[in-house]
C-alpha cells in the first residue's frame, strides 16, 4: 500500500476539480453536477480574456473561395496577365466559343494555349499584304492591320468612299470595259491597211514588212540596221582577245604569271675548309635524352619575312636547319645551331607559299604556292629540279616516305582531287577523286601502305596507296573540317585539329575509330588551319591558336600543361625539335619564327 503526503494529495485533487469544471462534455451531459472533492476551487464569475485581437475572417473566406473558383475555370485567352500559377489542365483546356473556319474539330487551333504561352494569329498572307500595300500607295487607304480587314480602314477616308473601297486587285466592271476598248483601239491602229505587199519583202527577214507581219509581242519593236561590218575598235579588241587565248593554250592552262626561279645564298661560304656542304648536319648532333620537356622561355627570333609565315619544317632527323614558307612568295632556310641567320632564300613563286615538305635526307624539298605551281628544289644549290601544275591551287604536298618511293609526289588540290605524280617522268600516274571539297591534309599510316586525307567536306577518307578507291569513309553530323593532322610517334594514333576548337584522336588500326576518351580543348582555332604536333617521345600534344598562343597538353591526362604567348595574331605553325627535346619552334602571321 502506497501512502502519499498530504500536500501531493491536495494538488492532485485540485487538478481533477479544475478539469471537471472546464470539460465541455461534462457540462453538456450534466450541467447540475458539482465537484466530488470538498476542497475544490469556487466556480469562476468572470469570463476569460485572450490577448489576440479579434479578426473578421469573412472577407478572407470570400477571397479564398473566389481564388479557388478562378483556379478551377479555364484561362481567358484575351487577358494579357495571369495572376496565379495555372495548372497543366488549365493551360491545355480548349477554348469554347465560335468555331475557327479552318479547324476540323470545332476548336480554334490558333486559339489553343501553348506550353510556352498563348498563341495568337499574327500571320498575313503575302498576297493580302501586297494587295493592301499597293492599294495604299495608289488610292491612299488600306485595311487596318490591327482590326478586321473587312470593316476598319486607315488612310484617306474620302478616297475610300469615292472608290467604293476597291483594291488594286478588284477592278470595277466599267474600268475593265474601258481597258478592253482602249486595247482594241491600239490593235486597230497597229493594223494599218497595206496597199501593195511585195512578196520579196514579205519573204526577207531584214525587211520592215516581214517584221510587221511576224511581230509576236508589243516589245518586238522596229528593226534597226543590221550590222554587217565590225568597227575598228571592235576589230582591235577581237585580235587582242584571240592572241591572249592562243598564249593561254600554248602555256597549257598555266594562267599565273611566270616568275624566274632564283636563289640567294646569305652565308659566308657554301663549303667549309674540309669541303663539307653548308647543309651537312653537325657530327656531334644527337639526342641528349629520351625525355621531352615543355619549353619555358624564348631563345631566338628569326625575322626575315615581310609578311606572315604559313609553315615551318625542321631539317629531317637533325634539325640544324629550319625551312619556312612565307606569304611574301619566298621560302627561306635558317641556321638553328650556330649563327642563327638566314642561310638561303628561294624565290620562284608569284604568290604566297602554302606548304613545304622535305625529302627524307633533306637534300631536296617541295613547295606549293597559290600561283598553282608545285616546285621541287635542291636545298643546297637553290635550283628548281622540276615544276608541276594542274591549273588548280595545291593545298598540301607530300612525298611517299618510303626510301624507294621518294620520287612519288602527292598533292591535295583545291578541285577536290589528290593528284599523284612520278617526278622522274613528270607524268600524273594516279588521281584520287572522291572528296566533295578542297583537300587539306595527307598523312601516311600503316607503314606507308595507306594514307588518310581530310577535306573541307568535313570528312576523313582512308586510301590504299596507288588505288583510287576509298577503303574507309568517316563522316558524322557533329564533325567539323580538319585542316591539320599529325601522326603520333607510336604511329597508332592521329591527332586532328577540328575547327570546333578541339583536337580529336583517331586510331590508325583497321577501323580508324574516334577515341572518345582523348580530347584536347581550351585553345581557339576556329577558322584557322593551326598546325597540331607531338613531342618526339609522344608525351605531349602541341598546337597554335588564333590568339597567338602555343598550347601544350599532357597526352595521358588530356590536361593543359602550359600555354606560351608566342605571336601577335595567329600562331599558325609549331614544330618540336627532333633532337633537342625541350626546344620548340613556332611561326605566325606576324612574320616571325620563334625558337623556345
Amino acid at each position: 500500500m502506497i501512502i502519499f503526503p498530504d500536500s501531493l494529495k491536495a494538488s492532485m485533487d485540485l487538478i481533477q476539480t479544475y478539469t471537471d469544471q472546464n470539460s465541455p462534455e461534462d457540462q453538456t451531459q450534466n450541467p447540475n453536477s458539482t465537484s466530488s472533492s470538498p476542497e475544490a476551487s469556487p466556480p469562476r464569475l468572470l469570463a476569460g480574456k485572450s490577448a489576440a485581437p479579434k479578426v473578421d475572417d469573412t472577407m478572407l473566406a470570400l477571397t479564398v473561395a473566389q481564388a479557388h473558383q478562378v483556379q478551377s475555370r479555364p484561362i481567358d485567352p484575351t487577358q494579357h496577365a495571369v495572376a496565379f500559377n495555372p495548372t497543366y489542365d488549365q493551360l491545355w483546356a480548349p477554348i469554347y466559343g465560335p468555331a475557327h473556319p479552318y479547324a476540323k474539330d470545332g476548336i480554334a487551333q490558333g486559339m489553343r494555349n501553348h506550353k510556352l504561352g498563348f498563341v495568337e494569329d499574327a500571320h498575313i498572307e503575302s498576297f493580302v499584304f501586297d494587295e493592301q500595300y499597293n492599294t495604299f500607295h495608289k488610292y491612299g487607304y488600306a485595311a487596318d492591320p490591327s482590326g478586321s480587314a473587312g470593316y476598319n480602314y486607315v488612310g484617306d477616308l474620302d478616297a475610300l468612299q469615292q472608290n467604293d473601297a476597291i483594291s488594286v486587285y478588284s477592278i470595277p466592271q466599267h474600268e475593265q470595259k474601258k481597258r478592253k476598248i482602249e486595247k482594241k483601239k491600239e490593235i486597230a491602229e497597229d493594223k494599218e491597211p497595206v496597199d501593195v505587199v511585195d512578196n520579196a519583202e514579205l519573204d526577207n527577214p531584214a525587211s520592215e514588212t516581214w517584221l510587221m507581219k511576224n511581230r509576236k509581242s508589243p516589245w518586238a519593236g522596229k528593226k534597226e540596221g543590221l550590222q554587217t561590218e565590225l568597227t575598228e575598235e571592235q576589230k582591235k579588241y577581237a585580235e587582242e582577245y584571240a592572241k591572249k587565248k592562243g598564249e593561254e593554250r600554248e602555256r597549257g592552262g598555266e594562267k599565273a604569271e611566270a616568275v624566274p626561279d632564283k636563289s640567294t645564298f646569305h652565308g659566308k661560304e657554301e663549303k667549309d675548309y674540309q669541303g663539307r656542304s653548308w647543309i651537312a648536319p653537325p657530327k656531334d648532333a644527337k639526342a641528349t635524352n629520351d625525355h621531352c620537356y615543355i619549353p619555358k622561355r624564348l631563345v631566338h627570333t628569326w625575322s626575315g619575312h615581310t609578311k606572315g609565315v604559313s609553315a615551318i619544317r625542321f631539317f629531317p632527323k637533325h634539325g640544324h636547319l629550319i625551312l619556312s614558307a612565307g606569304m611574301d612568295t619566298k621560302v627561306k632556310i635558317w641556321d638553328v645551331f650556330n649563327s642563327g641567320k638566314c642561310m638561303r632564300t628561294y624565290m620562284g613563286h608569284s604568290k604566297a607559299v602554302r606548304d613545304i615538305w622535305f625529302c627524307n635526307d633533306g637534300s631536296k624539298f617541295l613547295t606549293a604556292g597559290y600561283d598553282k605551281h608545285i616546285k621541287y628544289w635542291d636545298t643546297e644549290t637553290g635550283q628548281v629540279i622540276s615544276s608541276f601544275s594542274t591549273g588548280k591551287i595545291p593545298y598540301v604536298v607530300r612525298l611517299n616516305p618510303d626510301e624507294d618511293k621518294q620520287h612519288v609526289l602527292l598533292a591535295g588540290m583545291s578541285d577536290k582531287k589528290i593528284v599523284q605524280w612520278d617526278m622522274n617522268s613528270g607524268q600524273i600516274t594516279q588521281e584520287y577523286d572522291q572528296h566533295l571539297g578542297a583537300v587539306n591534309t595527307i598523312t601516311f599510316v600503316d607503314n606507308n601502305r595507306r594514307f588518310v586525307t581530310s577535306s573541307d567536306d568535313k570528312s576523313l577518307r582512308v586510301w590504299e596507296f596507288g588505288i583510287p578507291v576509298v577503303i574507309k569513309y568517316i563522316s558524322e553530323p557533329h564533325m567539323h573540317s580538319m585542316p591539320s593532322i599529325a601522326l603520333h610517334p607510336s604511329t597508332n594514333y592521329l591527332a586532328a585539329q577540328s575547327l570546333d576548337n578541339q583536337i580529336l584522336i583517331y586510331s590508325t588500326r583497321e577501323r580508324f575509330q574516334l577515341n572518345k576518351k582523348k580530347r584536347f580543348a581550351g585553345h581557339i582555332a576556329a577558322g584557322y588551319a593551326c598546325q597540331v604536333n607531338f613531342s618526339p617521345d609522344g608525351r605531349f600534344v602541341m598546337s597554335g591558336d588564333g590568339e597567338g598562343k602555343c598550347w601544350f597538353w599532357d597526352w595521358k591526362t588530356c590536361r593543359v600543361f602550359r600555354t606560351l604567348k608566342c605571336h601577335e595574331g595567329v600562331c599558325i605553325g609549331c614544330e618540336w625539335h627532333p633532337l633537342e627535346q625541350s626546344k620548340v619552334a613556332t611561326c605566325g602571321w606576324d612574320g616571325l619564327i620563334k625558337y623556345w
